[in-house]
């Protein structure tokens, strides 16, 4: 994220100022104060008949490259949660699903530049085709006693071991 020099929105020099007990540039003329919000991020957890649970690889280009993780993607500005969930599924695996419960959350600090909190939904397969897209650029199923070494994201380590 940008930290402004100039407010956004009226072009006055900012100014650290201790709001909340943190350092945020500040407006001393509008009264602007910027903050470091997290993104959200979305993932869901399928399993198929046999237990076994559905993940990407990383694709080339992207971050994380040729790693594992449990398919997510990010709620875009105006999105509901769930229909982003949706969204973000098909993108990456091909396949439509029914979004059941919050299965875990998690704040996720393994890149310094862009914290984000995580929310992990259970999936059900309604249609479609498995077939990888967007960021990965292959998708399989892996027995939970049996998973990816490399896998993209420590907090999917956490999820997946309380599976």
């Amino acid at each position: 994220m940008t930290t402004f020099i100039y407010c956004p929105h009226c072009a006055t020099p900012l100014h650290s100022q201790l709001k909340a007990e943190r350092l945020r540039p500040t407006c001393p003329s509008c009264g602007y104060i910027q903050y470091r919000n997290p993104t959200i991020g979305v993932a869901v957890i399928v399993q198929n008949e046999q237990g076994l649970i559905l993940l990407g690889r990383r694709a080339a280009g992207h971050s994380y490259a040729g790693m594992w993780c449990i398919p997510c993607g990010h709620v875009e500005w105006n999105e509901d949660v769930r229909d982003a969930t949706k969204r973000e599924f098909a993108e990456e695996t091909g396949l439509k699903v029914q979004i059941g419960e919050v299965v875990a959350v998690h704040s996720n600090f393994h890149n310094p530049k862009q914290h984000t909190v995580g929310v992990w939904f259970r999936g059900y397969v309604e249609g479609g085709k498995l077939a990888a897209g967007d960021d990965l650029d292959s998708v399989d199923y892996f027995p939970l006693t049996e998973l990816p070494s490399a896998l993209a994201f420590p907090t999917d380590r956490v999820v997946l071991d309380d599976l």
